[in-house]
């Protein structure tokens, strides 16, 4: 079965996976990078990586009319609800949310993570999504850190990282990074949606290509790929 990975810009993504689909990160209504409305999304789950704007905006408009479940850290789902969001799970670092058609597993990221408010937004955090035996790792905004190798232990087919560089890893890191996890293919996230985080992705595929065994995949806003089902599924 087929794993279709869709970028709206910035770093709001989109799983569809045995018809279900997982929003990572909504931040839609407001993101320069996006054409797709909150108004316009369905949804299954929504993950939400930490607690900025540029991260977590359209979370709470999404969760209320789509009903979906919302992952994300502890503080972050008392503040969503105590703006009228429910059916939420709030985790930690290490833990494993399982959902009927997917499990969820929160990693470290090194960031910050304040609310839109000014309130406390916990640790930020990455993901690793497992559909069907399929794993698919969501770093979040980070910089590198060496215990990107213990995500990789877990068999990645795809990494998702940010190449942006001054407010997350840019492109040297993010090679680095996917030595590490050694996935089968690595998408670009956080990048090019302002001045200050332009970057070339032909320097990046080049490095990739050149340093890493991964297979780069570089989506335009919008845009979807679909990863093949593996022999025997």
């Amino acid at each position: 079965m087929a794993l279709k990975l869709t970028w709206y810009g910035h770093a709001t993504w989109g799983i569809e996976f045995a018809g279900k689909r997982v929003i990572i990160d909504p931040f839609f209504d407001q993101n320069p990078a996006c054409s797709t409305k909150t108004s316009e999304i369905d949804c299954d789950l929504i993950l939400i990586t930490h607690g900025h704007g540029d991260h977590i905006a359209d979370a709470a408009a999404l969760g209320k009319r789509t009903k979906a479940p919302i992952i994300c850290n502890y503080e972050i789902s008392e503040w969503l609800g105590k703006q009228g969001v429910a059916n939420l799970t709030g985790m930690n670092l290490g833990g494993t949310a399982k959902l009927p058609f997917c499990s969820v597993k929160m990693t470290p990221a090194l960031h910050s993570s304040a609310l839109p408010d000014g309130s406390n937004g916990g640790v930020a955090g990455g993901f690793v999504v497992t559909l069907g035996g399929r794993r698919i790792y969501f770093a979040g905004d980070t910089a590198l850190f060496s215990d990107m190798n213990f995500v990789g232990e877990m068999g990645i087919e795809v990494a998702v990282l940010p190449i942006g560089d001054l407010f997350t890893m840019g492109i040297d890191d993010s090679v680095t990074a996917t030595n590490l996890i050694n996935p089968k293919f690595v998408v670009p996230s956080h990048y090019n949606t302002w001045p200050p985080i332009e970057q070339d992705t032909a320097t990046w595929v080049e490095a990739i290509k050149r340093d890493t065994a991964a297979e780069p995949v570089v989506l335009t806003a919008g845009g979807s790929h679909e990863f093949s089902a593996f022999a025997g599924e």
